[in-house]
């Protein structure tokens, strides 16, 4: 009889991730079934799981689709009612299912859930992708309670709530299953980065919540696929946020908000050339041009209804850099 939850692990070229965390996913997760996802690693990652981890489910997809689209295709074959998409990466710690499990239950309306996410070179301090909780301000930009853009706050207790948040991280990120598939699943286009983002924006838009729960808490080591020195990483949060502006603000906001953005980008393309070097600069030249590239593709897949969203901090960019 398989569980109400599916860990789920996407691979590529992960072995070593797996060797270091996957004991510790599999020692503290006895209520789950759990299953690696391999997007055609050309390491001997598979043969790997098959003699060290028997217990563990694998599904090779036939080519690399990116995180979106390889948890896409490797989700297809597995029946739960929530799923847990993992990196590789996270080290997770006793108990940290429970209080995740408990709070789908509380709330039929809440479709994702996060736990805290801290770094694993730095306990003491929550980690860049996720934090405390995804929020959004007025221009878009994406950033975490406990993290805003790279200044990372200390853990002293004070993200230990459950809360609502605007988006779950997707390195570690509950979801109920139906709620998954509703939205046909992540937006496959955009291969990598913020498309978790995305789908809560979708799932938000569709009526439910997506909530944050301090009770559970995993250590998450990041940049184990892209550095975040990567300039493909700045063509694909680029490329990707407007994408996601286009998809999920209402009209007629989204037309100025999105010139803005444009305008925004030119001058942080200037100073992420001056700072990281010219392939930054290229890489924002080129989100943008792909941009447009899908921008029918990307208006032909808006919902019927764009709720109203609510911004916890406005013009967030000009604050931090200018006010700090």
């Amino acid at each position: 009889m398989s569980k109400k939850l599916a860990v789920v692990i996407l691979n590529w070229n992960g072995k070593s991730w797996l060797e270091k965390f996957l004991p510790g996913v599999i020692r503290f997760s006895q209520d789950a079934d759990i299953y690696v996802i391999d997007n055609l690693s050309t390491d001997d990652s598979v043969a790997f799981l098959q003699n060290n981890f028997p217990s563990v489910k694998i599904i090779e997809n036939d080519k690399n689709y990116g995180f979106a689209g390889g948890y896409n295709e490797g989700l297809k074959q597995i029946d739960h009612e929530f799923y847990c998409l993992l990196n590789s990466d996270v080290e997770v710690t006793e108990n940290w299912i429970e209080s995740i499990l408990s709070l789908f239950e509380k709330d039929s309306a809440i479709s994702a859930i996060q736990p805290k996410i801290l770094s694993f070179n730095n306990k003491k301090y929550f980690e860049f992708a996720g934090a405390a909780g995804g929020l959004i301000d007025n221009l878009g930009y994406p950033y975490c309670r406990g993290r805003i853009f790279d200044d990372l706050e200390e853990d002293k207790g004070q993200y230990n709530d459950e809360t609502e948040i605007f988006w779950a991280s997707g390195c570690c990120f509950f979801i109920r299953s139906k709620d998954f598939w509703e939205q046909k699943g992540f937006d496959e286009r955009f291969f990598a980065h913020q498309e978790e983002i995305d789908l809560c924006w979708r799932l938000i838009n569709s009526g439910k919540k997506i909530f944050y729960t301090g009770k559970s808490k995993v250590y998450h080591v990041g940049g184990g696929t892209l550095n975040k020195q990567s300039a493909q990483k700045t063509y694909l949060n680029i490329r990707n946020n407007l994408s996601m502006l286009l998809k999920n603000l209402p009209f007629p906001k989204l037309i100025v908000l999105i010139f803005f953005r444009l305008c925004l980008d030119g001058i942080a393309g200037i100073y992420f050339g001056l700072k990281q070097g010219f392939p930054h600069l290229w890489a924002v030249v080129r989100a943008h041009f792909a941009f447009y590239g899908q921008a029918a593709e990307t208006w032909r897949r808006r919902q019927n209804y764009q709720k109203e969203v609510f911004y916890q901090s406005k013009w967030l960019i000009f604050k931090h850099f200018l006010k700090r």
